[in-house]
């Protein structure tokens, strides 16, 4: 990266080199190497692939149900919901293959891996959902307009299915939720497909008793709105991530001022922070340290620096020192 590219002119110390290889491989793959378990080690790969293997199955056969239930029943709201759920397949589907992906170790071509395919797994995910409503919405306006008769015992049956379904695999993902924007994703669609469900069922009670066929194409349209409400974060997250923009939760104000305030540091310039996946965050920055530290200190220095940064989100850490008599020039850096 550009930053990095600047270590061997006169106003940088080599140290940056020693500071990345000596407190990279020591201050976070061994020395803290705890601080992983949040996210998705090893051991708990195959956990995550057998909940997603279970959600895609349970929720492939209901897709399969509801799209041959729909056809026979006429009903639109639960095409719509078929296709809002084999949306939801589709991203567990994807999402499983970003998890394995990105365990895969680096390489001389990909010298981080495939961690990213995790956010365009994200990406991808809510593009499709986002096509599925427009072409849902087209037909669900159309029913409105010209309603057609709808088989309401059935689609109610169907849809009650649906609420166990979509409820038992959302509880899957429930503990994971908050440790990865994919696995929040397939967890709120799922919640929110269990809603839509409980919603078709009412609809189809009503319909088959007051035969207001045309409730069947409001619902459908009703079901396309809360989709793409759903899927907006997922959306918009996930291009934030693509776009190498700084994690949500993160500010750079408050990490410069964070390790500003660390003794020996006398000033920080040129962060960079960025998501290299949905679990794993990155930064890079130029620190002027006082000159008076020794080597070996200001190698202490830079370890407690990467420590403090791992406590808040930051598990790879590149700080490239310089020497305030010979501060970085402008246009070099």
């Amino acid at each position: 990266m550009s930053d990095h590219q600047h270590s061997h002119e006169p106003g940088h110390q080599h140290a940056h080199d020693h500071s990345h290889d000596h407190s990279h491989s020591h201050g976070h793959d061994h020395g803290h190497g705890h601080h992983h378990h949040h996210h998705f080690p090893a051991d708990a790969l195959e956990k995550m692939t057998g909940i997603f293997l279970a959600g895609i199955i349970l929720n492939g056969l209901y897709v399969v149900i509801q799209i041959v239930a729909g056809l026979m029943s006429h009903s639109m709201a639960l095409l719509s919901d078929a296709g809002h759920n084999f949306g939801d397949v589709a991203g567990l589907a994807l999402s499983l293959i970003a998890f394995r992906l990105a365990k895969v170790k680096p390489s001389d071509k990909f010298t981080y891996g495939y961690k990213k395919s995790t956010i365009f797994a994200a990406l991808t995910n809510a593009v499709i959902l986002l096509i599925s409503i427009g072409i849902l919405s087209f037909e669900s306006v159309r029913r409105i307009l010209h309603p057609q008769p709808v088989e309401g015992g059935m689609v109610a049956v169907v849809a009650g299915i649906g609420i166990v379904i979509n409820l038992a695999s959302a509880l899957l993902f429930f503990r994971d939720k908050d440790h990865d924007l994919n696995t929040k994703g397939a967890y709120l669609h799922l919640l929110t497909d269990g809603l839509v469900s409980l919603g078709v069922v009412v609809s189809a009670l009503v319909i088959k008793y007051t035969g207001w066929f045309w409730l069947d194409g409001l619902v459908s349209v009703a079901i396309l709105i809360s989709i793409l409400l759903s899927t907006w974060s997922l959306l918009t997250g996930s291009l934030r991530m693509s776009l190498d923009a700084v994690p949500e939760d993160l500010n750079v104000a408050q990490i410069e001022a964070l390790v500003l305030k660390t003794t020996g540091v006398k000033s920080m310039h040129h962060t960079h922070i960025w998501s290299m996946s949905t679990t794993e965050t990155a930064l890079t920055t130029h620190l002027v340290l006082d000159n008076a530290l020794s080597f070996d200190d200001k190698m202490k220095l830079v370890h407690k620096i990467k420590h403090e940064l791992l406590h808040n989100k930051i598990q790879h850490s590149t700080l490239e020192l310089e020497s305030d008599e010979l501060p970085c020039e402008q246009v070099a850096c």
